[in-house]
């Protein structure tokens, strides 16, 4: 449920620029914005998120001009997907990093189903060795 308030935030941030088609190219705080990455403390936007991000995943690819990073529709579900494996799902870097090298990069309701119980499995697994260290003592 929350995921999908998430996306309506998303949409009603998309509704704010109307002047640009769906098609088109982005810019770095257009898509901070699309992404609801905001600071909490002074409401300033995180670009240093989506650099990070572009270093990580491979998938992301925006276009540069004049040192201007320019995103297209397809970088954006990329993007999303990375947010909500990483904030929603709880995964770590490199779990996100597996994911998206299966070149499977839309979300769907099985995918949702497949990665909340892979997240579970991480967190069980965690939990055993702390355990397992513990008993050790």
């Amino acid at each position: 449920m929350l995921y999908y308030l998430n996306h309506l935030k998303n949409l009603k941030n998309l509704l704010i620029m109307p002047h640009k088609s769906k098609d088109s190219y982005k810019t770095i705080s257009e898509v901070v914005k699309i992404l609801n990455l905001n600071c909490l403390d002074n409401k300033n936007n995180k670009p240093h998120t989506l650099r990070f991000w572009e270093k990580q995943f491979k998938q992301i690819k925006p276009k540069k001009i004049n040192n201007r990073r320019y995103y297209d529709q397809k970088n954006i579900d990329v993007l999303l997907k990375i947010q909500f494996l990483l904030k929603n799902q709880g995964m770590t870097i490199n779990g996100v990093k597996k994911i998206l090298n299966n070149n499977n990069l839309n979300i769907d309701e099985n995918e949702k189903k497949i990665i909340s119980s892979l997240n579970i499995k991480y967190r069980v697994n965690k939990i055993y060795n702390l355990i397992k260290y513990l008993k050790r003592d």
